[in-house]
């Protein structure tokens, strides 16, 4: 245990997914949890499912990729728990593509929800953080943040853009007693998004997950707990001289 009774989390697309395992573990750790995603219903659905093992959860519907948006569904989780201790940025696109092949519109939406929604969140809930001198803030990256891949040029630039701001943004907020890091996701299955790439990657004949997976050192692809476990871990006070860093969970894929 990491220590977390008593904190206040936002997790953001927390519906599904990772982001649903991470308000689990974040739960178990003893945070209050708070649920903002899209998809209202979904959101709900999960809420109630994790309050059957304790825990205090709030929902709030919000697409990340507006600032107003963003601004009352964090004003309703604050209502609901209280001061923000921990913000993770967890919502995120993926289309499977070439450069070439890519319309603007996805191009653009990549951006829209993985970056400006990073944007969006932090300034709604880091300026608390600072007053309070004190707070953790976790982006989810990927592997893919820190190599190019084909097929995945606009995922790729929208996750090198997430560890740039998270490198800078621990450079500004440091001082004020508040930590920024990222997670960098492998090769994750049983998530919405792997659901929806391998669907593209058959169809372009290209290996399945499990298949890629006998690349990896560890011989199996990753598992949305195990991203959540390195989130609890860079919240907590166990990490309280981390800062700035981008820690990849690929069992062995890409090593930096």
């Amino acid at each position: 245990m990491y220590g977390l009774e008593g904190r206040k989390a936002i997790v953001t697309g927390a519906a599904h997914g990772i982001g649903r395992a991470i308000a689990a573990r974040l739960l178990t750790e003893g945070c209050d949890v708070g649920i903002l995603d899209f998809d209202l219903a979904a959101a709900e659905a999960t809420a109630e499912s994790l309050r059957k093992d304790g825990g205090k959860v709030a929902v709030a519907a919000g697409d990340v990729s507006s600032s107003a948006q963003v601004e009352a569904a964090v004003a309703t989780l604050r209502a609901a728990l209280g001061p923000i201790d921990i913000l993770v940025n967890n919502a995120g696109i993926l289309k499977v593509g070439k450069l070439l092949e890519t319309s603007e519109a996805d191009w653009k939406a990549h951006f829209s929800v993985n970056v400006d929604g990073l944007f969006h969140m932090t300034r709604a809930v880091a300026p608390e953080m600072v007053g309070n001198r004190k707070g953790a803030i976790v982006n989810i990256a990927s592997w893919m943040g820190k190599s190019g891949v084909a097929s995945y040029s606009a995922y790729c630039a929208s996750k090198f853009a997430i560890i740039g701001i998270t490198q800078s943004l621990a450079t500004e907020l440091g001082e004020h007693g508040v930590r920024v890091n990222a997670v960098g996701p492998g090769l994750i299955v049983d998530t919405k998004m792997r659901d929806e790439s391998e669907i593209k990657r058959k169809a372009e004949g290209l290996p399945d997950a499990y298949e890629r997976a006998q690349a990896i050192p560890l011989r199996r692809p990753g598992l949305p707990d195990d991203i959540a476990k390195a989130v609890a871990f860079l919240s907590s006070d166990e990490a309280d001289y981390i800062t700035g860093e981008t820690i990849s969970i690929t069992g062995g894929l890409w090593n930096d």
